[in-house]
């Protein structure tokens, strides 16, 4: 019978910030660390649980890049807008 190892919360908490933060796959960090993929999923359950880490981290990055792009197109469509709105203008005095 193997004797079972007793894993600190901080290694705990390491491993699951590498799937949340970084986007490693459980199995891969599993696999690197040398535990069980279940573990891993489990630790991940329990800190989601407690609020100990939050998946709002890593969405918060994805979230700013949205930001920005999105401001990036709104920009470009003004520009649009007041290009067609002097085109517009210029076509009304001509047909006049």
């Amino acid at each position: 019978m193997t004797k079972r190892r007793k894993l600190s919360r901080e290694f705990k908490l390491a491993a699951v910030k590498k799937i949340v933060e970084k986007g490693l796959s459980p199995a891969e960090v599993a696999r690197d660390l040398g535990i069980s993929g279940n573990s891993i999923y489990n630790w991940k359950r329990s800190f989601l649980a407690d609020g100990t880490i939050s998946l709002n981290e890593q969405t918060a990055t994805d979230a700013e890049a949205e930001i920005k792009r999105l401001r990036d197109e709104v920009r470009q469509l003004k520009m649009e807008r007041d290009i067609l709105k002097k085109a517009t203008a210029f076509f009304a005095k001509e047909s006049n």
